[in-house]
């Protein structure tokens, strides 16, 4: 559950959706296990498979657009696609740009991952994903941050010796560790909302349609059985 920290000052709507038509969904397509490019090339994880079952509740015929992380909000808000699933915690900052859904999973935890289980986030230099909270979180503290336009880049500066550890979704670093000797801190720090859908704020009926398909999930269980199987955060 990425969080991405808005610059923008302000962000002009210039698109509306309309129900009759199809409805993008924008994700990065780079953080597993929440939303990664598989093998055949498509898109896939657990927000494609929760958008899926979302967009057949809510009676939507929905198709998938990748888009980078850093411009996923300018790019929802110009009409480019309709909605964004992608890991995305909700936030007063964001907020005031784009609306949200409810949120389809709790708080993700961040965690560290080091070559070395001594290194001492405070002291040393932390690696984090560019315009995120966590980096927001690093910088806040008075650490030394280096900032990285992707995860896999904050990753690959702890194992090239760039950084000494990386701060991220506890989610994604557990498919790391363990890869050319990484290893997962004790140390983990609460930050950042539950994820939900991004929604343009013109788009109230599709936030709506999104909320209800949302709390139908959690009222018969499987989105806690999704959320299981994939290993995103904790469950409802």
């Amino acid at each position: 559950m990425k969080k991405l920290i808005l610059t923008t000052a302000a962000l002009a709507v210039t698109a509306g959706f309309a129900m009759a038509d199809t409805v993008r969904l924008g994700t990065e397509g780079a953080y597993a296990p929440w939303n990664f490019v598989n093998d055949a090339g498509e898109i896939d994880g657990f927000e494609r498979e929760l958008g899926d079952e979302l967009c057949k509740r809510a009676s939507l015929d929905c198709t998938w657009v990748k888009n980078d992380w850093d411009s996923i909000i300018p790019n929802l808000v110009s009409g480019n696609y309709d909605a964004i699933i992608a890991g995305m915690s909700i936030t007063a900052e964001r907020d005031e740009v784009i609306d949200f859904t409810q949120a389809y999973t709790p708080p993700d935890p961040s965690s560290y991952v080091a070559m070395s289980a001594d290194v001492n986030p405070e002291t040393a230099v932390v690696a984090a994903q560019a315009a995120t909270i966590q980096a927001a979180f690093v910088a806040n503290n008075g650490w030394t941050l280096i900032e990285f336009a992707s995860p896999e880049e904050t990753v690959a500066a702890v194992k090239n010796g760039e950084a000494d550890a990386v701060l991220a979704d506890k989610s994604f670093l557990d498919t790391m560790v363990g890869q050319d000797g990484l290893v997962m801190l004790e140390r983990m720090e609460a930050i950042g909302g539950g994820v939900g859908m991004g929604i343009r704020e013109s788009d109230g009926e599709l936030r709506a349609k999104f909320d209800t398909a949302i709390q139908s999930m959690k009222d018969d269980g499987t989105l806690n059985t999704l959320i299981a199987k994939w290993e995103v955060s904790s469950q409802w």
